[in-house]
């Protein structure tokens, strides 16, 4: 028999918030009310903000991320377009997978799993394609199997350098709201998100940010689409409504969590995020385990993959966890399966959850027949947080 909590440490969906839960917690209401806009239109702009673009548009498509991912490919490509991508991990595989079952041809540099975006091979392959032949590169930023981090702002600077004028498309569902993006800064042209992440909603909203380079081209795009259409949905957008019915509880779910990111501030959230995970990877060194990220410079903020022993599956770790320690930990994913286990760390979530985290985590590993000392991850944790807590906030600094 189940008592307590039972702790959430997959990197989504995460945790919704309770105020968020409240917000959610109201009667059906009319979606074509004369007033119905005073609902949708903040939280367009809102989206904005945490996308920080200026210039670009944001939709929001009844589905997951993986719609939106659709939605960005069928408005803005034409079939046999050339896309260049690289497979890092599962997610971003799975992107090249759906490129090619919509009848683009994929180019792909395929990476050792633990390593990001080959921004040095994609300058080269973007410098030699001297027809612009490449119409996309497509960049997961955030390989949440892998917990790796791309570099998208070098990506960028690729496209640049080369004079290429290949749209830059980034998946951001396990990054925007937790690790810096910024895609006016770094000319994105499409920017894919979901709602269960750092936007600590339930699933069911792709979210999309579109350039005005990406609007223009969903204009002349010939590839087959219907509930993804930009026009419709820009259409009835304008003044806050939808060409489908919504779903109205998670908007205001959305406007309650829009409001929690904005009264810690943006800028506070993402160092949240940084000092959290950097606590759970000092956990995790302590025990002597690695990371699947090979190097600092790609570690996430959002999730650690853990390499388990060779003589440790880790999907006993993670049945143990479920079933006695009554705690969810994400599994290793495809290639990665029986050999890591993955604790995610963003959306609403402080040290003490993190701590959990660890704890839990010490107890699933010596459960599975891992040789560790109980208690080094969480004292590692510890030591990194009340470091952290001493130093002054911006705020104190500034004053």
């Amino acid at each position: 028999m189940r008592t307590g909590v039972t702790h959430l440490f997959i990197p989504g969906p995460t945790n919704v918030p309770e105020r968020v839960r409240r917000a959610m917690n109201v009667p059906m209401q009319d979606m074509r009310a004369p007033d119905f806009g005073d609902l949708t239109l903040g939280l367009f702009e809102d989206l904005k903000r945490v996308l920080r673009t200026e210039t670009g548009a944001v939709m929001m498509f009844p589905g997951s991320g993986t719609g939106a991912w659709e939605a960005a490919i069928t408005n803005t490509l034409n079939p046999g377009d050339r896309v260049l991508i690289a497979r890092y991990g599962q997610f971003s595989a799975l992107w090249a997978q759906m490129a090619e079952r919509l009848g683009l041809e994929v180019e792909v540099v395929d990476v050792a799993w633990g390593l990001g975006a080959p921004v040095d091979v994609f300058a080269r392959r973007l410098a030699h394609d001297n027809r612009h032949a490449i119409k996309a590169v497509f960049v997961t930023h955030n390989e949440t199997a892998t917990g790796v981090s791309a570099d998208v702002e070098g990506v960028r600077r690729a496209l640049d350098a080369a004079g290429h004028p290949a749209m830059l498309f980034v998946d951001g569902v396990s990054s925007i709201g937790s690790i810096d993006f910024r895609m006016d800064d770094w000319g994105v042209d499409l920017a894919v998100t979901g709602s269960q992440k750092g936007l600590m909603l339930p699933a069911g909203l792709g979210i999309l940010g579109v350039s005005q380079k990406a609007l223009e081209a969903s204009q002349s795009a010939t590839m087959r689409r219907a509930y993804f259409e930009f026009s419709d949905m820009m259409a009835m957008n304008a003044a806050g409504y939808f060409p489908y019915t919504p779903p109205t509880q998670l908007f205001h779910g959305l406007r309650a969590a829009l409001d929690l990111i904005f009264e810690e501030g943006l800028d506070a959230v993402i160092a949240r995020h940084h000092r959290l995970a950097e606590g759970v990877r000092r956990g995790v060194r302590a025990w002597g385990l690695d990371l699947v990220a090979r190097h600092p410079s790609l570690y996430s903020d959002t999730v650690t993959a853990i390499r388990t022993p060779d003589d440790v599956d880790a999907r006993e770790v993670i049945r143990i966890g479920y079933e006695t320690y009554n705690a969810s930990f994400g599994s290793g994913l495809a290639q990665l399966a029986g050999r890591v286990f993955r604790i995610g760390h963003l959306g609403d979530l402080n040290e003490g959850m993190c701590l959990t985290a660890l704890s839990l985590a010490e107890l699933s590993l010596t459960g599975a027949g891992a040789r560790i000392q109980l208690g080094a991850g969480v004292a590692a944790a510890q030591s990194w947080y009340a470091e952290a807590s001493a130093r002054p906030t911006l705020s104190q600094r500034v004053a």
